[in-house]
């Protein structure tokens, strides 16, 4: 089973996304902050990342990307954010990610195909 960890300051929306990826055969972990992510990462290491690029608190989504990647490179990358642009973009391909979704969003198969 490929373990995923969705960091998601929207609780309702966490709760979406875990009970979607739950249904798609992952065993998945949430977390609220970027601080919660990476403590959960010194001890484990993802097959997939699922974070809000917009984080509140000392650390982006772009901090736990730098974190997961420098410790797992193996991890597959999604980056997802209300707040888009092309600089955005740019960063998420950059830092590896293997998808980039605007919110808001839809739980089709289609929208998720790359992890899926």
């Amino acid at each position: 089973m490929r373990q995923m960890l969705i960091v998601e300051d929207e609780p309702d929306l966490r709760e979406c996304l875990k009970d979607f990826f739950s249904a798609k055969g992952f065993s998945v972990v949430s977390v609220s902050s970027g601080e919660e992510a990476v403590e959960w990462l010194g001890a484990h290491a993802p097959d997939v990342l699922l974070v809000d690029i917009v984080m509140p608190g000392r650390l982006s989504g772009l901090d736990v990307v730098q974190c997961a990647k420098g410790r797992y490179p193996a991890t597959q990358i999604i980056m997802v954010t209300g707040q888009g642009g092309t600089e955005v973009q740019t960063l998420a391909r950059q830092y590896g990610a293997i998808a980039y979704i605007m919110k808001p969003f839809d739980f089709s198969d289609a929208t998720w195909a790359p992890v899926l």
